[in-house]
């Protein structure tokens, strides 16, 4: 059964579900909006570029630790094995090749969570196309 929680509209309380059959928030309503950050449109294009260029390259960076993770090929893999070995530290391949690939995931999971933090901005005046959008009723003909 849903949790309902009491809101009050115009002076009355009325029951609204807080979430709906499946345990998700309901989706369609101004509560998705409410999650939204407005800001002035200098900041908002500042906050666009970075988190996507921080994004992509995370996600660049962690390609390249997965890659080298393999231990055959990879450049960045022949260099830190060479570092390594000039350092005088033994590291076995098993666990190299671990460091890499958790390296790799968590970068791209980062770059991943930037960019889904840097969406949630909006200029003031934007709306979400899919909330604005009018197709299926004005423009069928």
């Amino acid at each position: 059964m849903p949790r309902v929680a009491e809101t009050m509209t115009d002076g009355d309380a009325t029951g609204v579900a807080a979430d709906d059959a499946d345990g998700e928030p309901p989706t369609g309503t101004d509560e998705a909006r409410d999650r939204d950050i407005v800001v002035p449109m200098r900041l908002y294009k500042t906050v666009t570029v970075f988190s996507t260029l921080i994004a992509v390259v995370c996600v660049v960076f962690g390609f390249m630790l997965l890659d080298a993770a393999t231990l055959n090929v990879s450049f960045l893999g022949s260099i830190v094995t060479g570092v390594l070995a000039l350092v005088g530290v033994g590291v076995g391949d098993g666990l190299l090749s671990t460091a890499f690939a958790v390296g790799g995931l968590g970068i791209i999971g980062f770059g991943a969570g930037v960019y889904v933090v840097g969406t949630r901005f909006r200029a003031e005046g934007m709306g979400k196309s899919q909330e604005d959008s009018n197709e299926d009723s004005d423009n069928n003909g």
